[in-house]
C-alpha cells in the first residue's frame, strides 16, 4: 500500500488496527487525542501483549496549537532491594538475566503515565470517563480478541525460554504449545485488573489492592520489586529535548531515553544538507551519522542524574557539528559498538483541534520478563536488565535508579503550519527508522505512507539477532546493495518486509486542517479516519 489516508476531523494510527480503531472511537464521541491516546494505550495492551502491557514503561509527548509540547515521563526505577550484591547472592555476578524473576527488577510506570495523560487530557478539556477510557480494553480482556501472526510467530520462538517462567504459559500458551495464529485469546485476569482500576481509579494500581496483589506476586516469582517500592512511584510531565534544523523544530524525550540520538542524526544529516533521499549516498549518510550519534549516546545518556553532562550540550550547535565533521562521505566508519534491542509498540493521534500524541509503551524484550502477576493478570517487563553488574560501569544498578531506554517518540512542528508525529518500535532501529521516514517524506518528498513503506536499513541488532552489521532489506536496488559495500559497509539482506525494521507509523496535520497518516506494512496496524 503506497497510498495515504487522508481526513480531517480526526485520526490515529496504531500497529494493531484494534488500538487504532479505538482511538477513533473516542475522537469520533468527541475526546481529544490525549483520550484517545490512552485507550489506545489499553487496548494495544491486550490484543498486542508480546510488545507492550501494563507492566511495562511509557512515554508520551503532547502538542496543542498555541502551547509548547510536554513529554510524560513514564518510567520506573529499580527496586530498592535491587543490586548487585543481590545479584552476586542469586548466583548471577556478570550480568542480570533476561527473564523470569529477577529480570522483574524495576517498577511498571505505564499506569502512572496514564494518570498524567487524564490530567492533560482534562485540561484540553476532556470530559471521557474512565470507564469509558477502559472499556475496549476491558472488552477484548474478557472476551478476547484474535492472536496475530507475530505474536503466534514470536511465542513459538521463544517458547523455550519462557515457557517455565512463572505465569507465562497459564497466560499465553494452549497447552504446552504456542497459539496458533488466528486463535482466540482471552485474559479473564487482566479483564479484572482493568474493571478494578475503572473502578477505583489508576492509583489502585501503586497504592491499592492491585498494588497489594501485584507485590505478592512478584516477590513469589523472584522479583526484587516490593509493595514500597510501587507506592512510591509517580510519573512526571519533562519538557522535551530540541533541536532546530532548517524549516522545522524537532522535539524527543530526555534521557534516560536515546532521544538525544534520534535528534542527533537528523542534525547531522541537515548540516551535510543531505536532501536527496534515493540511492547509496543517503543511507550511508543516515548509517555513519546514527554511528556518531550512537557514539554520543552511549558515553553520555542514562539516568540523568547520573550524567555528568547535560541532555541539552549534547544537541548544540557545536556538538552536532563535531559529530558532522565526523562523517566521512565516502567511506564507513569500523563498526560494531555495543546494541541495544527492544520490542515496542508506537501510536500516534491527533484531533481535530489540532492537538497531537506521539506515544510509546513498551515491556523491552518480546514478552519482557515473561514473568505474569496470576492474581492480575500483569505481564512485567525486564527493562532493568539493560544495568551493568559492573561497579565501574556509567549505567551499574543501584536502587532507585532509572534503566537506560531505547524508547523515543518523535514530534516535529514545522515553519509551514504543519504538526508530524511519528516513531516506531525496534530498540537501536528507533532513530534510525525515524531518520529513515522524516527524511524520505520532508525532504525527498515521498508521500507519507510511501515514507514508511519504502525499504529500510538497521545497523546493529534487534529482536534478539545477535549480528551488528548492515542490515537491508531485500527491496533495495542491487546497485544501491553494491556501492554500500563498496564503502565498506558488512552487508546482510533480510527479508523484503522485516520484522527487525521496526513496526513505524506517522501523522501529519497541515495548517488547513488536512490529516494524513501512515501505518507500517511490517505489522499488523492501520490508520484510522474519520
Amino acid at each position: 500500500m503506497l497510498n495515504t489516508p487522508r481526513a480531517y476531523r480526526g485520526m490515529t494510527t496504531a500497529p494493531h488496527h484494534l488500538a487504532s480503531r479505538a482511538g477513533l472511537r473516542i475522537l469520533e464521541e468527541g475526546g481529544n487525542a490525549a483520550e484517545a491516546m490512552l485507550v489506545m494505550a489499553a487496548t494495544i495492551a491486550v490484543v498486542y501483549p508480546h510488545m507492550n502491557a501494563i507492566g511495562g514503561d511509557g512515554f508520551w509527548i503532547a502538542h496543542a496549537p498555541g502551547s509548547a509540547p510536554v513529554g510524560i515521563q513514564a518510567c520506573g526505577p529499580a527496586a530498592g532491594l535491587a543490586t548487585p550484591d543481590h545479584y552476586a547472592d542469586l548466583g548471577f555476578s556478570d550480568a542480570i538475566p533476561g527473564r523470569g524473576g529477577p529480570a522483574a527488577l524495576t517498577v511498571a510506570g505505564t499506569i502512572g503515565g496514564w494518570q498524567e495523560a487524564l490530567g492533560l487530557a482534562a485540561e484540553w478539556g476532556g470530559r471521557m470517563p474512565l470507564s469509558d477510557l477502559l472499556s475496549d480494553a476491558i472488552l477484548y480482556a474478557r472476551e478476547g480478541a484474535a492472536i496475530c501472526s507475530s505474536q503466534a510467530r514470536l511465542t513459538a520462538q521463544k517458547l523455550g525460554e519462557l515457557k517455565d517462567v512463572s505465569g507465562f504459559s497459564a497466560a499465553f500458551l494452549d497447552g504446552d504449545d504456542a497459539p496458533d495464529e488466528g486463535a482466540r485469546q482471552t485474559f479473564p485476569a487482566l479483564a479484572g485488573t482493568l474493571e478494578r482500576l475503572a473502578d477505583a481509579g489508576l492509583d489502585d494500581f501503586y497504592r491499592g489492592d492491585v498494588a497489594r496483589a501485584l507485590a505478592a506476586d512478584l516477590e513469589a516469582a523472584g522479583s526484587p520489586v516490593r509493595l514500597s517500592d510501587l507506592e512510591a512511584y509517580r510519573a512526571q510531565r519533562v519538557a522535551p529535548l530540541y533541536l532546530a534544523i532548517d524549516g522545522a523544530r524537532l522535539f524527543n524525550m530526555p534521557p534516560p531515553t536515546q532521544g538525544a540520538a534520534s535528534l542527533a542524526i537528523l542534525g547531522i544529516l541537515d548540516r551535510l544538507g543531505r536532501r536527496d533521499t534515493s540511492g547509496a549516498g543517503f543511507v550511508h549518510d543516515a548509517v555513519e551519522a546514527t554511528k556518531q550519534a550512537f557514539l554520543m549516546r552511549d558515553a553520555h545518556v542514562f539516568d540523568p542524574a547520573y550524567m555528568s553532562v547535560t541532555p541539552e550540550s549534547l544537541l548544540e550547535d557545536r556538538a552536532i557539528a563535531r559529530m558532522a565533521a565526523a562523517v566521512d562521505r565516502e567511506t564507513a566508519a569500523p563498526w560494531p559498538q555495543p546494541a541495544q534491542p527492544g520490542d515496542t509498540i508506537w501510536m500516534g493521534a491527533i484531533d481535530g483541534e489540532g492537538r497531537a500524541v506521539s506515544f510509546i509503551q513498551s515491556i523491552y524484550w518480546e514478552f519482557g520478563s515473561g514473568v505474569v502477576s496470576p492474581q492480575t493478570g500483569v505481564l512485567w517487563q525486564n527493562r532493568g536488565m539493560s544495568f551493568s553488574l559492573d561497579p565501574v560501569h556509567p549505567n551499574v544498578l543501584a536502587p532507585g535508579r532509572l534503566p537506560f531506554h531505547t524508547l523515543n517518540p518523535a514530534m516535529a512542528l514545522f515553519d509551514d503550519g504543519r504538526t508530524m508525529a511519528y516513531g516506531t518500535m525496534g530498540g537501536e532501529g528507533q532513530p534510525q527508522t525515524q531518520a529513515a521516514i522524516f527524511a524520505r517524506y520532508v525532504w525527498g518528498g515521498a508521500g507519507l505512507q510511501q515514507a514508511v513503506t519504502a525499504p529500510r536499513w538497521l545497523l546493529g541488532r534487534t529482536w534478539g539477532a545477535g549480528a551488528t552489521n548492515l542490515k537491508l532489506e531485500s527491496r533495495f536496488e542491487p546497485e544501491v546493495v553494491e556501492a554500500l559495500r563498496a564503502a565498506g559497509h558488512d552487508i546482510e539482506i533480510v527479508d523484503a518486509f522485516s520484522d527487525m525494521m521496526g513496526h513505524a507509523g506517522a501523522l501529519v496535520r497541515h495548517a488547513d486542517g488536512l490529516l494524513e497518516g501512515a501505518s507500517d506494512p511490517r505489522a499488523d496496524g492501520a490508520v484510522a479516519a474519520f
